[in-house]
């Protein structure tokens, strides 16, 4: 996957065909028609198809985005981390960092030697402030042709519905964090069992990782930050009502795998459009994205 990754990273047009990965994993992408937008089921659609994007099929080799009506900031699932660092936010979500995090002292912007990129970096201690990617865990919980969502009780996407996601924390594993938040967010004990997609979102700087689980037991109930929970059959799932692009993207990506029979490891980039508010869901286009 990281080298058909860094391939596309390369390929100028960006759009490239790969013949197989090793152990004979193929990859291929989703309709290059652009998508639109259908207000009666709030799913994704296209020109030739009722409500799904059309993949091709699993023989088929190639890499075209997906479209979508093309947000600034696909929100903190969390509602933020709390950080003794005074930021100002500049384009692209990047933060001009004012004052080190270790010592206190203030800091300039240079590019540090053998770098690129312009840092912050403290004029007392001296330390270099990197600003990483966040990584965002979740489960997608199958039961009984339906899937486990929540309701956020917090901010942002207040009352829309959700996966169960949130931060990694330091010390876990990706699989764990995911069995962690569904825990917190639905009081509900799951088993993994496979990584279902991962989606990275550069503009605010998050990777959403979401995995297939399976309820160990037919409990869930809202926890602290959710106000609802419910098993949602396919056809029910409130389309209108989700909270997060990454949430859109996935639920639509499991109902087209379902529908063919094909369970399938997703991967692509959701790219936001600037300037547009958390709850605009559908300001994005996802592309690069390959299935295996």
């Amino acid at each position: 996957m990281l080298k058909a990754t860094q391939i596309l990273g390369s390929c100028a047009s960006g759009l490239v065909s790969k013949p197989r990965c090793s152990g004979g994993l193929s990859f291929i992408s989703v309709s290059a028609k652009p998508l639109s937008y259908s207000s009666s089921s709030r799913r994704a659609t296209s020109t030739n198809s009722s409500f799904l994007p059309k993949f091709p099929a699993r023989g088929t080799r190639c890499l075209r985005p997906f479209h979508l009506p093309s947000t600034r900031s696909e929100s903190n699932p969390d509602g933020g981390s709390a950080s003794s660092v005074a930021v100002q936010h500049s384009a692209g979500n990047v933060r001009k960092i004012n004052f080190c995090q270790w010592c206190g002292g203030p800091t300039k912007h240079e590019i540090p030697d053998g770098e690129e990129k312009m840092r912050a970096i403290c004029t007392v201690c001296g330390k270099i402030a990197y600003q990483n990617p966040k990584m965002v865990v979740g489960c997608l919980i199958e039961h009984d042709n339906k899937v486990l969502l929540c309701k956020r009780k917090i901010q942002p996407s207040y009352g829309l519905w959700t996966l169960p996601a949130g931060y990694m924390e330091i010390g876990e594993s990706g699989a764990e964090g995911a069995i962690r938040e569904t825990w917190e967010e639905a009081n509900a004990e799951v088993e993994v069992l496979s990584p279902f997609a991962q989606l990275d979102i550069p503009l605010i700087g998050q990777t959403y990782i979401i995995f297939l689980a399976k309820l160990k037991k037919l409990q869930f109930s809202p926890g602290p930050e959710s106000s609802e929970c419910q098993l949602f059959a396919l056809d029910d799932i409130p389309f209108n009502s989700l909270a997060f692009s990454s949430m859109f993207v996935t639920l639509n990506l499991y109902i087209q795998d379902v529908k063919t029979g094909k369970p399938k490891f997703h991967y692509g980039t959701i790219n936001k459009r600037p300037g547009t508010s958390p709850s605009d869901i559908h300001a994005f286009t996802l592309d690069y994205h390959l299935q295996c």
